[in-house]
């Protein structure tokens, strides 16, 4: 067992020596050798042979089809460790990282989209493009299809948005931040862009923001309201009836997945503004908290034994929740590899740790599973 683990730490050191060894997330360019049997196999030169199989395979099924075999690809690494021990491919997140550069593009060049609503929420739509998934903010409509409804009855707003799902409207990007998967749509800017907002004063970006900044002030604490709900945050109303983002990072000190299961449109609560810029004003909930790290060498000590739920498990370890905001690792090199440590370690479970490594500066613990 321990000429095991020495030899895997061994080859570890290399691959850590080799700085231009991919790593998973990477992109690499491959010729495809064969499709057989719902698998394509790709050869990566010195990294070996990869694939693309299961449920990758048949999502981008009509996207192979058209590649001969010689035919060259560019793929996202998912595992380089994977099935029979190929390096395994995404094609899909390879394809979906150029979409990002292209909304990146048509952000900067102010490119005006026709696209589809695809779905509505008290918050505003949800539209699709290229393979991504964008917020429309309901601030962000323009006259004709903004719901005016009295007194703001956020049911009534969300029957007047769903009457839009699958119309084509003209959007232009404001937003693009593939780290978050954040996608902002606006039609109002849209139509500044076809000179067709006629009833509104068009506003420099220089104006703007020294309009934000006459209202908010950074530090400033406000009284706010939930208007719309996504994956990268919360959209917020202000008390002068502007809009304002909460993003998930600024939410808690714990880690949330889920948004919607910890908030619901209407909410009312406070939160700090930290950032204003243009026409943007950026909030935060946790910084209304202590963070519990500051306190965190009160409680913890190397060598304690603490318990923790298992929350997250990865290429590199296992993500332990001792308590709220304090979060350890229990790294992979402490099995004999990723297998070993998802027997000893289920998502949910609480179990006995020892802390080998504590940084309240930097905010880390590592763990140590006692048996």
């Amino acid at each position: 067992m321990t000429e095991v683990k020495e030899t895997k730490n061994k080859l570890d050191v290399l691959l850590e020596q080799d700085k231009d060894f991919p790593k998973v997330g990477d992109n690499v360019e491959g010729r495809v050798i064969k499709d057989e049997r719902n698998t394509l196999y790709v050869d990566l030169g010195r990294l070996g042979t990869g694939i693309i199989f299961g449920r990758e395979y048949f999502v981008i099924k009509d996207l192979i089809r058209n590649i001969p075999v010689g035919g060259e690809i560019t793929a996202k690494i998912v595992d380089l460790e994977g099935e029979n021990g190929y390096i395994e491919l995404s094609l899909k997140e390879a394809k979906q990282a150029e979409v990002w550069v292209e909304a990146q593009k048509a952000l900067n060049e102010k490119r005006v989209l026709n696209l589809q609503i695809a779905e509505a929420n008290k918050g505003g739509l949800m539209i699709n493009w290229q393979g991504l998934t964008g917020f429309l903010p309901a601030s962000q409509l323009g006259p004709d299809h903004y719901p005016h409804v009295a007194g703001g009855d956020s049911n009534r707003v969300a029957s007047e948005l769903e009457k839009l799902v699958g119309e084509r409207v003209n959007v232009v990007i404001i937003t693009a931040e593939p780290q978050e998967n954040k996608l902002v749509f606006s039609e109002k800017e849209a139509l500044r862009q076809t000179g067709e907002l006629k009833e509104e004063k068009k506003e420099t970006k220089k104006e703007a923001s020294k309009n934000m900044l006459s209202k908010y002030s950074i530090g400033e604490i406000l009284e706010v309201e939930v208007s719309g709900i996504v994956d990268f945050g919360l959209f917020v109303k202000l008390p002068a009836g502007d809009e304002g983002l909460i993003h998930i990072s600024e939410v808690s000190w714990a880690l949330i997945n889920d948004l919607s299961s910890s908030f619901k449109i209407g909410d009312k609560f406070k939160a700090k503004v930290i950032e204003v810029n243009d026409e943007k004003v950026s909030l935060s909930i946790k910084t209304l908290i202590d963070n519990p790290w500051k306190t965190a060498a009160d409680r913890y000590k190397k060598g304690d034994t603490v318990k923790g739920a298992v929350i997250k498990i990865s290429d590199h370890g296992a993500l332990i929740s001792v308590e709220e905001g304090i979060y350890g690792l229990v790294h992979v090199s402490n099995f004999k590899d990723l297998d070993e440590l998802k027997q000893e370690l289920k998502l949910g479970q609480v179990y006995d740790f020892e802390i080998a490594t504590i940084d309240t500066d930097a905010e880390k613990m590592t763990l140590v599973l006692k048996k």
